[in-house]
């Protein structure tokens, strides 16, 4: 495998601007936090059927998954443009992942909820699926933009470039879900913390699938 980055190449100066975003927006968000200490007034405990409450479970599965298809990837691409990419995209939100862990468990409420996914978006302008409580499970996913069972046992199982540029789709796809759930929760949300990830990852993911689509231009992946 040759790790050598590729000179003066448009996709090489995407992966270079998506990483940076997230850098310098996970500084200022934890400049944010830190001030946030000295404040002498807390926001009120979200509850349970709240948006932040909501946001932070269904994004951690929607996490989860980006993070497992990331480190496959990961793993077996010969492309260091897609390597350094996918490694951002499983630290960054194995990070965010256990901050939203981290507000539940500090707010008192479970990791798991009864009401359906995405019904916290209920009441929001733009981003509301309406009463999502009709919908299976699959389908629920599928309107988050993840990944079926079976397209992940397909990213398993190819090896080169058809897997890299299954990679790239799916995970155009899966962060295209997850821009409007951000947006629903900086919308709807109360917890100053929670807007901040949540922008965090509108203009973050937002970088990433510029970059994610020049890297499908430049390894001519088709559909």
């Amino acid at each position: 495998m040759n790790d050598d980055a590729p000179v003066a190449r448009p996709a090489a100066r995407r992966i270079v601007v998506a990483v940076a975003v997230v850098a310098l927006l996970a500084v200022a968000f934890a400049i944010g936090r830190f001030t946030a200490f000295g404040a002498t007034a807390a926001p009120a405990t979200p509850s349970t059927t709240s948006a932040d409450a909501g946001f932070a479970r269904d994004m951690q599965v929607h996490h989860t998954q980006a993070v497992q298809m990331a480190m496959e990837i990961y793993r077996k691409t010969s492309d260091p443009e897609l390597r350094t990419l996918s490694y951002d995209i499983a630290t960054t939100q194995s990070g965010q992942r256990g901050e939203m862990f981290g507000w539940l468990v500090e707010w008192g409420l479970p990791q798991a909820s009864s009401q359906p996914l995405m019904q916290w978006m209920a009441s929001s302008d733009a981003h509301s699926h309406g009463d999502t409580s009709a919908l299976s499970q699959d389908e629920l996913l599928a309107q988050m933009g993840m990944a079926s069972e079976a397209e992940l046992e397909q990213l398993r199982t190819l090896e080169g470039q058809p897997a890299d540029c299954l990679f790239l789709g799916l995970m155009i796809r899966h962060h295209q879900g997850a821009i409007p759930m951000a947006e629903a929760v900086i919308e709807l949300g109360s917890d100053p913390r929670v807007k901040d990830v949540a922008q965090t990852i509108v203009d973050g993911q937002s970088a990433e699938i510029d970059a994610m689509r020049d890297i499908q231009s430049r390894l001519t992946c088709s559909g």
